[in-house]
């Protein structure tokens, strides 16, 4: 689907929108849990109805009404197929639990999450007894029982591998280590997995290498949970916001465990007065590409960087956040691990941007539309594996959204 969209008018205040990182995370806790489970997520989008089906065939009854999910216990199926979209976290969070749980199953990947890497947790699992067919297969194919013990980790991957460990090994018979090596990235996801184990009463207990996790223990429902406002959505309209559109986003928590709530920093690092700003994305990833929006409007060099894993996701985002900015008249010049950017408002103008399949470069190239006009986007409908109502509400905010098929 292509758009073109205009965001000069764009105006008013925006609710954030549920938090796609912690809903997952309250999900798949609420379906390991004995006991039922209501869980307030006022909007969906494709990974989480993603994870949402996977659960259902992995043996849990889980309805959705009126902003809810009501999940309960159903019986554990011996075999399943699940079909995980394109999203990273239900792939590399259920693959550990499905291992622990001794499920026999087929899982199904679309997009570029077959090339999207595994190891080094496919590794430890074998080594764990599990059985699967080999790393880069779709369907991927797993079998046998994952036992607990010693499990080693690099860091600097992904934080998925270690947050899949962390729900998966309260369910083994053994104890359990996960000893991380190498410099920890995204560590504020691994907290956010920990707060949502703490609320179904699951014991980790932090050591100097890693996390040690006891086994036989038992998920158990607190009731009724809701989930938090999206930073890494909200930055979006946050962004906006510092490229002069008069904007608002409501329901967002300044103490929350979301790494992405750094947004108004790196935005208020981006936009201060000088020649230079350094914008560490160890932390942030997922910022890069509206942040090098908001770069590329400013009198001044940014430089990006920590960012390489990027590279590695839905896109090869380093790659498309430059191909990005071209289009809109930038200069940027891709590095090793990021970016850097010179900014001149003046020099960007009206542009065409390949989506390239990947939601945060079309949201990233509409809000890219309040600085130099009409934005014609190949691929918006990208926006849904995150966002679906996004266009919606560019929309009624006052931007202007046409098709231009």
């Amino acid at each position: 689907m292509k758009l073109t969209v205009n965001g000069k008018g764009l105006h008013g205040s925006i609710p954030a929108i549920a938090s796609k990182s912690m809903a997952h995370r309250l999900l798949i806790c609420a379906a390991l849990s004995g006991d039922p489970s209501q869980i307030r997520c006022e909007t969906l989008s494709d990974d989480i109805k993603a994870t949402a089906s996977c659960l259902r065939a992995l043996g849990c009854d889980l309805a959705y009404a009126g902003g809810t999910f009501y999940a309960s216990p159903a019986a554990r199926p011996e075999r399943a197929t699940v079909d995980c979209g394109e999203s990273g976290s239900t792939l590399r969070f259920l693959l550990p639990v499905v291992a622990a749980l001794g499920i026999s199953c087929r899982l199904d990947l679309h997009g570029r999450l077959p090339s999207r890497p595994l190891s080094p947790l496919y590794g430890e699992m074998v080594n764990h007894g599990a059985k699967m067919s080999p790393e880069g297969s779709n369907p991927l194919l797993l079998s046998g029982k994952m036992r607990g013990g010693t499990y080693t980790i690099r860091a600097d991957v992904s934080s998925q591998f270690i947050s899949g460990l962390l729900f998966a090994l309260p369910l083994c018979e053994e104890d359990s280590r996960i000893v991380l090596t190498g410099k920890r990235e995204s560590a504020s996801y691994i907290e956010m997995t920990l707060c949502a184990l703490r609320a179904y009463g699951i014991k980790v207990t932090a050591t100097p290498d890693g996390y040690a996790v006891p086994g036989k223990q038992k998920y158990r429902s607190p009731g009724t949970l809701t989930v938090e406002g999206d930073w890494s959505n909200g930055a979006f309209w946050l962004a906006a916001a510092s490229l002069g559109a008069p904007l608002t986003v409501t329901g967002l928590d300044p103490d929350s465990l979301q790494g992405d709530r750094k947004v108004a920093d790196a935005l208020r690092e981006i936009t201060k007065e000088g020649d230079r700003a350094m914008i560490d994305a160890q932390d942030i990833p997922d910022l890069v590409p509206i942040l090098s929006v908001v770069a590329a409007a400013q009198k001044k060099t940014t430089v990006i960087y920590n960012a390489a894993r990027l590279r590695l996701k839905e896109s090869d985002r380093i790659e498309t956040t430059a191909a990005l900015l071209k289009a809109i008249g930038a200069s940027v010049t891709q590095t090793e691990d990021g970016l850097r950017i010179k900014g001149d408002a003046a020099s960007l103008h009206s542009g065409k941007v390949d989506s390239a399949n990947d939601h945060r470069i079309a949201m990233a190239a509409a809000i890219a539309s309040v600085v130099c006009g009409s934005v014609e986007i190949d691929g918006a409908e990208a926006v849904n594996k995150s966002y679906p109502a996004f266009f919606e509400d560019f929309r009624k905010l006052g931007g202007i959204v046409a098709h231009s098929d």
